[in-house]
């Protein structure tokens, strides 16, 4: 009996667990969220200071912007209807009739363009300052292909409000999968759902737009967003070694990037408050296309160059010809931490080459569509 009340004596008790409202809130959250293990990689994370740091702000200004845009967007889902017959007219509804519904809109809209333009400047700036370089080739690598996700969100959404622009645009837009040789049509008539721009193609790009490019940027950005975390921030070579200054990420890095962000809502209020995004005229698949059809800006450069190029290129037909080099620079660009293993200048001059010729045909893109004299 004393042998068994000793034995039943020794077993440890539980500790006690704070109970929430009991002034145990903090500990008790701690202990089940774990944030002191992410407290302690925030007050451990460190970045390096020197001349070039300002760019190191355009990664937190791209993930910015992102949940700009996923929060504006559920708001739009909540009354958007994905079909021919009513995307127009619940667009209207959004901006006519729903609270502060058209400054959402605007926003999300405006938002769109800064985000693929703050992600185009993030992947120039860590290019042309060698941030590819061992060990942080797969950081790049999900970089890039963050940049074709980014794409594929605005080209995706270009439709989503079916007016003419839109739909017209989207049409030629998908008429450039079927240059590619073998499986061109197959992919085109995927992407329409059939072999003309219709409904389906909408059901189709609403689709991509709200439920598999968020699921598949969601998966890269963490892969990105860890290996940044776990190569840290790259220092170019012209300064590695003059100086080892660093700050802490948190506070004093986070802050100013906060700094950024507030910016960034400012300009974003201002174009949506100044500039609202027009929705334009309801799309009709029987009507003929109007003079000056044109994607997005940062499509303009290849729109434009297939323009340029001759019907016929040593027996092959120029567009396909044109298709496959933009292919061909997109497996570039993935490629630049391999193709640059020697640290030579050919790469970035050709790279300098490319963004001169891209920005002349934009503008190029951009100059009014002459109109026809009569006689």
């Amino acid at each position: 009996m004393s042998e068994a009340k000793r034995s039943s004596s020794s077993v440890p008790e539980p500790a006690p667990q704070p109970v929430p409202g009991e002034g145990g809130i903090r500990a008790w959250a701690r202990d089940r969220l774990g944030w002191d293990d992410l407290a302690h990689i925030a007050a451990k994370k460190r970045v390096p200071v020197h001349r070039y740091t300002l760019f190191y702000y355009l990664g937190g200004m791209a993930l910015f912007l992102f949940l700009v845009q996923v929060a504006t967007g559920i708001l739009l889902l909540l009354y958007y209807r994905p079909s021919s017959a009513e995307a127009f007219e619940s667009i209207q509804y959004v901006m006519a009739d729903v609270p502060f519904g058209w400054l959402i809109r605007s926003i999300h809209s405006w938002g769109a363009n800064l985000f693929v333009g703050v992600v185009f400047a993030h992947l120039a700036s860590v290019f042309f300052l060698k941030a590819y370089r061992p060990p942080r080739e797969m950081t790049w690598v999900t970089g890039a292909v963050l940049l074709f996700l980014a794409l594929g969100f605005g080209f995706s959404g270009y439709l989503l409000p079916w007016n003419t622009l839109a739909f017209f645009a989207t049409k030629v837009g998908t008429d450039v999968p079927a240059q590619i040789p073998g499986i061109g049509h197959l992919l085109s008539r995927i992407l329409r759902g059939g072999s003309d721009v219709s409904g389906a193609t909408l059901s189709r790009f609403y689709g991509i737009h709200v439920a598999i490019l968020p699921a598949v940027t969601t998966l890269i950005l963490g892969a990105h967003l860890l290996l940044v975390q776990r190569h840290g921030m790259s220092v170019p070579r012209s300064v590695e070694k003059r100086t080892n200054r660093t700050m802490p990420f948190v506070p004093d890095f986070l802050m100013r990037d906060m700094v950024g962000w507030l910016a960034a809502v400012g300009l974003l209020a201002a174009l949506a408050a100044f500039f609202p995004w027009e929705l334009g005229v309801k799309a009709d698949p029987f009507a003929s296309a109007p003079a000056g059809i044109r994607p997005e800006w940062y499509f303009l450069w290849m729109f434009q160059g297939l323009k340029y190029l001759p019907s016929k290129i040593a027996g092959i037909p120029g567009e396909t010809l044109g298709v496959l080099f933009f292919g061909a620079l997109a497996a570039a660009l993935v490629a630049v931490p391999w193709l640059d293993r020697r640290g030579k200048r050919g790469i970035a001059v050709a790279a300098v080459l490319v963004l001169i010729a891209a920005a002349v045909l934009t503008v190029l893109a951009l100059l009014p569509v002459p109109s026809a004299t009569k006689p």
